[in-house]
């Protein structure tokens, strides 16, 4: 998420603690433009809403704020709390998130926050939010949110080393301290772009699998490059791609950290030389 992204994020308090429920509202189209909730389940929400934009101008740059942390994936409801509240559905009255709802998704979401030197918001103080009842949104039930998808629990890290152009005896030695190393290319869009700014380009491959699921290898690193935005935008140039070797370990989260990266470039031998050998090498 970019600092100034953020920074709006932030500013959101003023307008939020001062909402008035009670106040008059109007019924308009979700706007295509509000590309974070498109997948809600109505087609009119209201304004003003429950962070107190009064209009579309309004509303739908701000939504965008929330892009790149609902891309992370830290929560699996964070996109339907994100929309109750920059897009509420268009009722006799509003439905706010509960707060346990609020509670869960903090939970999960402000260690990616944290990653980026920010504090969850104050304007979304989960006290602010009704107990639960049949009036607001609740978490998704324990029997439920057991058979869907659940992300391992956001971490941030140092940034990992890397090292252009290494020796043929460094390559190997970080292949040996690691639990896994993959071969990636990573990939940075050139404009904003409702998709993440940064992607990993078309399979992987795993030099050294250890204890990663080829099926989750791709989101995971892509995870990875948008919790630690600091450490991995300076990989990559705008509107470019870079072919990497990645070494890493495996949290007891389920996350992953990564330890080194090796800018795999055609004229570097020695990387290709350490991944041909290491099948057959001794640690």
């Amino acid at each position: 998420m970019h600092l100034s992204c953020l920074l709006l994020l932030l500013s959101l308090a003023a307008h939020a603690g001062a909402f008035d429920l009670g106040q008059t509202t109007r019924c308009v189209p979700v706007p295509p433009q509000m590309s974070v909730c498109q997948d809600v389940p109505y087609s009119e929400m209201r304004l003003p809403n429950l962070l107190g934009h009064s209009s579309l101008e309004e509303a739908v740059p701000r939504s965008d704020d929330w892009r790149t942390l609902l891309h992370t994936g830290c929560h699996p409801q964070a996109r339907a709390f994100v929309c109750s509240l920059v897009a509420p559905v268009c009722l006799d009255r509003f439905i706010q998130p509960c707060r346990s709802m609020c509670v869960a998704v903090r939970e999960s979401c402000a260690p990616v926050l944290a990653c980026h030197g920010h504090a969850w918001p104050e304007a979304l103080d989960c006290d602010r939010f009704p107990a639960q009842d049949n009036t607001c949104l609740t978490p998704l039930p324990k029997h439920i949110s057991a058979f869907s998808k659940d992300f391992p629990q956001p971490v941030c890290q140092s940034c990992p080393s890397v090292e252009e152009a290494p020796s043929l005896k460094t390559v190997l030695d970080a292949l040996c301290l690691n639990d896994f190393a993959v071969k990636a290319k990573i990939s940075r869009r050139r404009l904003p772009s409702a998709d993440p700014e940064l992607t990993v380009e078309g399979p992987v491959e795993l030099i050294q699998r250890g204890p990663l699921l080829p099926y989750d290898t791709v989101s995971l690193i892509q995870r990875w490059l948008l919790i630690n935005l600091r450490c991995a935008l300076p990989l990559v140039r705008p509107g470019r791609a870079q072919l990497y070797l990645i070494t890493g370990t495996m949290r007891a989260t389920g996350s992953i950290q990564l330890s080194s990266l090796f800018p795999w470039l055609k004229k570097d031998m020695h990387i290709a030389a350490a991944a041909r050998k290491w099948k057959h090498h001794k640690c």
